[in-house]
Formats: structure tokens, sequence, C-alpha cells
């Protein structure tokens, strides 16, 4: 295997912990019941821009880092849409370390990311 020498970056180390929160976070997920899909996990500069322009994100945002993922959740066979439904979740995702979207001004229940940069 390869080597790029150097030191890891603190962008880097964050990385690699919230990609193990977020397994951590599908499999407590399922033992509460919930079906899991992925949703929106890396972004492009260029699409963080778009969308908020358009309203429904921010120009920085954490996905473009790789440090915020959307996931999609069912239970009893019914998709959850609502933030509110998210929030047992969230709590549990918080208690880790994490921020979640639901606590956003504009809330976005599914959001779930790594605080960085001043940013969550």
């Amino acid at each position: 295997m390869g080597s790029f020498g150097g030191k890891v970056s603190e962008l880097t180390d964050l990385q690699h912990k919230f990609t193990l929160m977020v397994a951590d976070l599908i499999q407590e997920a399922a033992r509460r019941g919930y079906k899991v899909a992925l949703g929106e996990a890396h972004r492009t500069p260029e699409q963080a821009r778009l969308n908020a322009k358009k309203g429904s994100g921010i120009s920085n945002s954490l996905h473009c880092e790789r440090l915020a993922i959307d996931l999609i959740l069912r239970k009893n066979e019914l998709y959850l849409t609502d933030s509110y439904q998210y929030q047992e979740l969230g709590e549990w995702w918080e208690s880790k370390g994490g921020a979640w979207g639901g606590r956003f001004k504009r809330p976005d229940g599914n959001h779930f990311s790594l605080a960085y940069g001043g940013r969550r």
C-alpha cells in the first residue's frame, strides 16, 4: 500500500471519526426498529452554492467536507419526512458528540453532522 507521507490532517481525522459515528448511528437506528437508506453524504461546492441560492442549504455545507450525511428513515413501512420524527435518533447522535439538523433555525431532521470550522 502506498504512502502519501506527511502528517494526517485534522480534517482527515474528523472524516474518519465521522464515518465510524455514522456506522454506529445506522446500527442504532436498526436496533430501534428503523429501516435506513443513505441520502446525500457528499456535496460539491457548486451544488452547495446552488442549494443556498434556492434556500435549501448553505454555501459552506459540511457535506462538502464529508462531515455530514442525510439519512432516510422508514418505520412501520412509512417514510419519515418531518424533523420531529427523527428526534429520538437526533438526540442519540448529539449524545455521541454529533450535531443534529433538527436543532437548526430551519429544521433539517434527517441531517447528521460533526461540527467543524464553526459549522454544524
